[in-house]
C-alpha cells in the first residue's frame, strides 16, 4: 500500500523540517501473527519512500508488529483432553512390568502467563525407579517449493517425584506455567506453529513412555473462571448486606464500669481467697465447667487515650501521574 501527501500534484518543500500524519486501513482479511522462527519469519514492514529528481531516493522503514486475535472461549477449545498409555518394560523374555500413564487438561486453549493444571494418574509396575515429567513443546513448520522442514523445542517444563516399584502417583492439578511465547499460527500456508502438552515417564534402560496432548496458544483469555468468581463475590456482598444496616455510623463510647459498679458491690463479689474444692465431692459429681465470675478493672475511656501520639510517623501524601 502507498500513500502520497499531495496525490498526484507536484510538491516543492522549502528547508526545514516537514511531517505529514497518515494512516493506513488494513485489509480485512485476517492477517498472520508476526513470528520470527528458527528458519523463516513473518514481518510486516511500514516504509516512507522520499522521490527527489535527479538524486537517489530516500527510504525509511520501521517494523509493524500484527496480532491476529484467537479466542480460547471457541467451544472446541474449551473441551477437556484425555489421553492414556500403557508400556511394558523390559524386552523379549526378560520383563519387568509394566508402567502405565493417563493423564488429563481441563480445556486445550490457553494464553500466556496461565498456568495449566496437569491430573494424572502414574501406575509403576515394573522394578526400575521412575520419574513423571510435563513439557510444554513448540513445533514450528516450514513449507515452501513443495518441501517441508521443522523445528521442536522444548519451552517449559515441570518434574514430578521419584515412583518406587510398585507405587503409584497421583497429579491432582500440578501446574506447568505458560512462557511467553508466540500465539498459534494455524491458517498460513507456509509456516505453521503448534503447540502441545507432553506428560511423560523417564525410565532408566528404556525408552520413555509419552502422552502427548494439543494445545491452542490464543490472545482472549477464557472468561468462565472470571465470571464465576465475580458471580460468588457479588453474592457474598449480598450476603453480607445486611451488617451495613445495623452497624452505626458512628459507634459510642462504651460506658465507664466504675460508675455502674460501685466499691461494695465489687468487694463482694470478688472473694479475698479462692474456695477449696472438695476432690472426692467432684469426683462423685457429673463434670461441668465451674466458671468464676471475675470484675477487672474498667478500661479507659476514649477521652483518656491522646489523641495525638508521638511515636507514630507521620503519612505524607503520594501523587500519582498517569
Amino acid at each position: 500500500m502507498y500513500f502520497c501527501p499531495t496525490g498526484e500534484e507536484s510538491l516543492i518543500l522549502l528547508d526545514g523540517r516537514h511531517e505529514f500524519p497518515f494512516s493506513f486501513q488494513l485489509p480485512q482479511e485476517p492477517l498472520v501473527t508476526s513470528f520470527t522462527g528458527k528458519y523463516g519469519s513473518i514481518q510486516y514492514y511500514v516504509k516512507a519512500i522520499l522521490e527527489r529528481p535527479a538524486a537517489p531516493d530516500q527510504s525509511v522503514q520501521t517494523e509493524l508488529q500484527v496480532i491476529s486475535h484467537i479466542d480460547v472461549n471457541s467451544p472446541a477449545l474449551l473441551t477437556p483432553v484425555l489421553r492414556s498409555q500403557e508400556k511394558m518394560v523390559g524386552c523379549w523374555f526378560f520383563t519387568s512390568g509394566p508402567v502405565s500413564l493417563s493423564a488429563k487438561i481441563e480445556r486445550k486453549g490457553y494464553c500466556n502467563g496461565e498456568a495449566i493444571p496437569i491430573y494424572a494418574e502414574i501406575e509403576n509396575c515394573s522394578s526400575r525407579l521412575i520419574v513423571p515429567k510435563a513439557a510444554i513443546f513448540q513445533t514450528q513448520t516450514y513449507l515452501a517449493s513443495g518441501k517441508t522442514k521443522t523445528f521442536r523445542q522444548m519451552v517449559a517444563n515441570v518434574r514430578g517425584n521419584h515412583i518406587a516399584s510398585g507405587s503409584t502417583d497421583t497429579w491432582n492439578g500440578k501446574t506447568l506455567k505458560i512462557p511467553p511465547v508466540s500465539p498459534s499460527i494455524l491458517d498460513c500456508c507456509i509456516i505453521r506453529v503448534e503447540y502441545s502438552l507432553a506428560v511423560y515417564i523417564h525410565i532408566p534402560g528404556a525408552k520413555k513412555l509419552m502422552i502427548e496432548m494439543p494445545l491452542v496458544i490464543g490472545t482472549i483469555p477464557c472468561i468462565g473462571f472470571s465470571s464465576r468468581n465475580s458471580s460468588i463475590t457479588s453474592q457474598f456482598s449480598m450476603d453480607m448486606s445486611w451488617l451495613a444496616l445495623t452497624m452505626p455510623e458512628h459507634p459510642e463510647a462504651p460506658p465507664n464500669y466504675a460508675d455502674v459498679v460501685s466499691e461494695e458491690e465489687f468487694s463482694r463479689h470478688v472473694p479475698a481467697y479462692p474456695p477449696l474444692i472438695d476432690c472426692e465431692e467432684q469426683l462423685c459429681c457429673p463434670v461441668f465447667a465451674y466458671i468464676q465470675e471475675f470484675r477487672f478493672q474498667p478500661p479507659p475511656l476514649y477521652s483518656e487515650i491522646d489523641p495525638h501520639p508521638t511515636d507514630v510517623e507521620e503519612i505524607q501524601p503520594v501523587s500519582f501521574m498517569v
